[in-house]
Parts: structure tokens; sequence; C-alpha cells
């Protein structure tokens, strides 16, 4: 026997494909067997959980935002730490390895800088407000999980790369006038914080971040003297740049 899924219930959920309706409510969604599994492992609230096997075939394919409604999907509460109003008011790490992002905009590069920070156990991730919305139904898929154990916050990124400064730590940016990752000392983040910030997509790290950057590293192409491609995608340039931190540590 199925149980009713109303059309209230039906909409509600739909509604949550929108961040206006997610930032509404307080809520968003993961669809999937093994994201709820996650979800009910991790800290996050969890307000409702749909299972093929009980609402049926036809409620599941209204309710999910998947082309193949997947047999489970679950609502879930935002956390209450997901944007940081004062960056003043923030308790500053005294050490440890953290990315800040610019501007990054693609659902997909979000997702899988959240399982690059995941894998290389990155202390915390800082986000400004223009970047896309963590809680986006493309973004939680693609982090495949990570979203659950990531500190991340959109706060006001260029007070809280002065403030890393004035701590004494470092803030790195990509740039391709950097100095090449590889000849460069690195603050690994074991003694005062260290951030490493990436940029937009299409434009790269704003001009008023840059400002706060305290050096300016760059990912050598191979062979170094014949670059081929403009660029590289910022998922991969960031999972490039994390892995050297961490490589240098071991």
């Amino acid at each position: 026997m199925n149980f009713l899924v109303s059309n209230n219930e039906i909409k509600l959920v739909r509604s949550l494909a929108q961040k206006k309706y997610r930032d509404l409510h307080g809520l968003f969604v993961v669809e999937g067997e093994k994201m709820v599994a996650e979800a009910r492992r991790s800290g996050f609230i969890m307000e409702k959980v749909y299972l093929q096997d009980e609402v049926g075939e036809a409620a599941m394919a209204r309710l999910s935002m998947m082309s193949s409604p997947s047999p489970a999907l679950a609502v879930l509460k935002k956390p209450s730490d997901s944007v940081i109003e004062d960056v003043r008011e923030y308790e500053l790490p005294g050490k440890g390895l953290f990315l800040v992002l610019d501007g990054v905009r693609d659902p997909g590069n979000l997702g899988t800088i959240l399982r690059i920070a995941d894998w290389f156990g990155i202390d915390a991730v800082f986000a400004s407000g223009d970047t896309v919305d963590l809680f986006n139904p493309k973004v939680v898929q693609a982090s495949m999980g990570a979203i659950f154990r990531v500190k991340f916050h959109y706060c006001d990124i260029v007070s809280l790369c002065s403030r890393f400064s004035l701590a004494g730590g470092s803030v790195y940016g990509t740039f391709l006038d950097g100095d090449d990752i590889y000849s460069k000392e690195l603050n690994l983040g074991d003694v005062s914080p260290s951030a490493i910030v990436v940029g937009n997509e299409a434009n790269g790290i704003s001009g008023d971040v840059a400002q706060a950057v305290t050096a300016r590293l760059f990912i050598p192409p191979y062979p170094r003297d014949c670059r081929g491609s403009e660029s590289l995608n910022v998922a991969v340039a960031t999972a490039v740049a994390v892995a050297e931190f961490r490589r240098t540590a071991i």
C-alpha cells in the first residue's frame, strides 16, 4: 500500500529547485539512496524522507527534480551557519588550510570543489555572495555527499582575507602571472592559517579580492614554455593547488 503524498507536499518539494524558495523555507533537497544515507549520518536536520517503495513511482516522479527519479528523496533544513553576516565576529582559526571562492558560478564546479575539499581535509570553505548557491540541487548531487562533511560559509571574502593577513596568515591566489607553485615556499597552515583563493570561471579573481591576496601562484603547463589552453578549469586548478599544499606537508 502506498502512502499518499499531497499536492501541497509535491508543490513544496518542487519549489525547492529555486533559490528564493530554498531561502524562504530554509530547506533543500537531496536525491539518491546513497545521498539520503549520507544525510542520515550527518548532523543535518531531516524534515521528510520519501521512498519510492512507500509512495509509488508516480508520486516519486512528481517529487523528483531528476530526469530519472531516484528511489529515495529527502528534504533537509539548511544549516544556520552557512552565512556569516559579520566577518569581524567570526572566530578566526589559529591555523589550518582553507579555500576561498570568488564568484564560482557553475554548480558542477562547486560540487567538485566540495569533493576536493573533503578529500584533502580542507578545514573550511568560504565563498563570496555571488558564488552559486550551495544548496542548488546540481551542487548537492555533484558533491557526492561532501556537502555533509565540509564546513562551508558565505561571507565578505575581502574582509576575511584581510583578517587572515592581519592574524599572520597567508592568502594565496591563483593567477596566470603568479609565481610557480612548484618552486614557491608555501605556508601549509600548520602554524598559522593559510587560504587559497580561486576565482570566477570567466574572469578569475576580482580586483578587490586580488588586492587582499598576499602571494600570487601560477600552475605552469607542460612543457612550461608551450602553453596550449588559455587556463585550467577552476575545479581542476583547485585540485592541483590543494594537492601541492598537501604533498609538501607530507
